[in-house]
């Protein structure tokens, strides 16, 4: 390691042989995990592209192995080991493919580098879904491309394979395919790019006091990502806005505001494109095969919950109510009103005192559609170890706190009943974040996925109350008189508002649709 650091590359390969071969000797398999990754980013960097490749696919090989039969948080936890060193196999990989222009196999280690226990989760909780209704467990171009074409969606794929290189992957509808390597600033980070952003959209979005030189740092930031994510695939992103664009995201970019985005014209990406995001190719893959599968059977109910008495956060004599949200209340009174008049589903309201985590657990087993206004907590909750939670009503069988460990045990591991539901709406603050780690946002939008649900719809940040109120009434009217898919819906909504009273991205762009439009 040392001589790797020096740039002494030639003896830093002779000492990684010799490592490896005494790792294997003593059956050490995960000291020849490590070798092999740093033994093929040794050979990347001298240029001997094959070997490289060849040492790579042995590690990625072995760090699949070790995880195979560990439980999810255990297997999240050794894929964070194998993915945070600058000698990444499945980042260094690609990088060793796209030199040797192997376009296609890159991305298929992109796919593979993403949401494997999730995928395992899928797999394991459906009786429809088995390994062989997509060739493999990994999935292959082509597998990619069949995705695309039933999606009917352009994918766009991201992949940040060191601290100053991303890879864009834009897959057709038909399969084509075309790729961009952006080469990053070196002045300052993407992960420090996507706070600016979030932070500058919070100061224009408050109060209406904003100082024109805070408005120019909002767009400039807007800018800024949208030069870097958006602007070198501009000109191959469809022209029709209603084409679908589903971006499958990476590390920060998952908080990233992409609805938001400006670009020279101070054109809002939403108002060129309808939008969705997934976490990887294969998990939107199984999402749309779980839907044709179970279309129609079972949930036929609407379970709609708003401002429920908020439980306290904190520990010993440190706990606080959390605020209520009088806004959370009127939406899910407007909610309401808008599905009985257009759906025919039978629609159960819980408001207040009757949103308790108990009755709404016990409810939301037969939803086809779950509605959620209220905060929504991205940390650890009163240190039971759980990233994030939804704030309902305590009991005296509970604390009020549905976390995203409660939601894998009840609904999404093994042996548990996966949900029925549709759409997913969680109306409330920072849904759509938790642990930004290699295998993704672990938080409650995977966990509600993995879960069983087919279509999410979560926030980025905190959304302001009356704001949210109004852009989830357009989003509803819209499903149900407009009769739009949820992307096509919700891209509308924020129209609505750009065109309306509330034209500040902060009262529009923090919501995301994750999975299936339909």
């Amino acid at each position: 390691n040392v001589y790797l650091e020096l740039g002494e590359i030639t003896k830093a390969i002779s000492f990684y042989k010799k490592s490896l071969i005494n790792y294997k000797k003593v059956e050490n398999t995960r000291g020849e995990r490590i070798t092999y990754s740093n033994l093929g980013f040794a050979l990347f960097k001298s240029g001997r592209l094959l070997e490289a490749e060849e040492k790579l696919t042995s590690a990625i090989t072995l760090a699949e192995s070790l995880r195979e039969d560990l439980s999810d948080n255990n297997s999240v936890s050794i894929f964070e080991e194998q993915t945070k060193a600058k000698t990444n196999p499945y980042n260094v990989q690609q990088q060793v493919l796209i030199a040797q222009n192997k376009i296609e196999n890159a991305l298929e280690i992109s796919e593979r580098s993403r949401t494997r226990a999730l995928i395992k989760l899928l797999y394991a909780n459906k009786t429809n879904l088995t390994q062989s209704s997509s060739g493999n467990l990994f999935f292959n171009f082509q597998n990619i491309k069949k995705t695309a074409a039933q999606q009917n969606a352009t994918l766009v794929e991201y992949s940040l394979v060191s601290n100053n290189q991303l890879y864009i992957w834009v897959i057709f509808p038909n399969g084509k395919t075309s790729f961009r390597s952006i080469s990053l600033p070196k002045d300052t980070s993407l992960q420090e790019l996507v706070k600016n952003s979030r932070e500058s959209i919070g100061v224009k979005g408050r109060g209406g006091n904003n100082s024109k030189q805070q408005e120019a740092n909002n767009t400039n930031h807007l800018r800024e990502l949208h030069q870097l994510l958006i602007a070198p695939i501009a000109d191959i992103l469809p022209k029709d806005q209603e084409e679908r664009v589903i971006f499958i995201l990476h590390q920060e970019l998952f908080l990233v505001p992409f609805a938001a985005l400006q670009d020279t014209n101070n054109k809002y990406l939403i108002e060129k494109h309808t939008i969705l995001t997934a976490p990887s190719i294969q998990a939107l893959s199984l999402v749309g095969q779980r839907q044709i599968n179970s279309s129609g059977l079972g949930a036929t109910e609407a379970l709609v919950v708003g401002d429920p008495i908020m439980p306290k956060l904190g520990v010993g004599q440190d706990l606080q109510p959390l605020q209520p949200l009088p806004g959370a209340k009127r939406e899910a009174k407007q909610v309401t009103t808008t599905l009985k008049e257009h759906s025919t589903q039978e629609v159960t309201t819980l408001i207040g005192p009757q949103a308790t985590e108990t009755a709404i657990v016990e409810k939301m087993r037969n939803a086809k559609i779950i509605h959620l206004a209220t905060h929504g907590l991205l940390d650890d909750i009163n240190g039971v170890g759980s990233p994030g939670a939804i704030a309902l009503t305590p009991s005296g069988d509970d604390d009020g706190f549905l976390t995203t460990t409660e939601i894998m045990e009840r609904f999404a591991l093994p042996g548990s009943t996966p949900l029925q539901a549709e759409l997913v709406v969680l109306s409330a603050c920072d849904t759509g974040r938790g642990d930004i780690k290699g295998e993704g946002v672990i938080g409650l939008s995977r966990s509600l996925i993995a879960a069983g649900v087919d279509s999410l719809v979560v926030s980025l940040w905190k959304v302001p109350d009356e704001a949210t109120a109004e852009l989830m009434s357009e989003f509803y009217r819209n499903i149900y008189e407009e009769k739009f898919d949820k992307a096509k819906a919700m891209r509308q909504a924020m129209l609505t508002m750009l065109d309306g009273e509330n034209p500040d991205p902060i009262a529009w762009a923090a919501f995301t649709v994750i999975g299936e439009a339909e």
